[in-house]
């Protein structure tokens, strides 16, 4: 993925780097590539880290009712 491909990814929150750069807006204060700390985005309560469910964690029925992002 390039800042280029980022309008075609509707899915991209506000503060994704890429949907950012592609949108020519600057980077918050807390992105690593500002900030230089790789922590900042959790101490700024940004992180989605530890509040994700693997994909076989919810009911196949159940899926509308969360987000779905998969890797790979």
């Amino acid at each position: 993925m390039t800042p280029a491909d980022a309008e075609s990814f509707a899915w991209l929150p506000p503060t994704c780097a890429y949907r950012l750069v592609a949108e020519g807006e600057d980077l918050p204060p807390w992105h690593h590539l500002i900030c230089g700390d790789p922590k900042a985005v959790h101490k700024a309560g940004i992180s989605q880290a530890g509040r994700m469910l693997a994909e076989d964690a919810v009911d196949e029925d159940d899926w509308e009712e969360h987000i779905i992002f998969r890797v790979g």
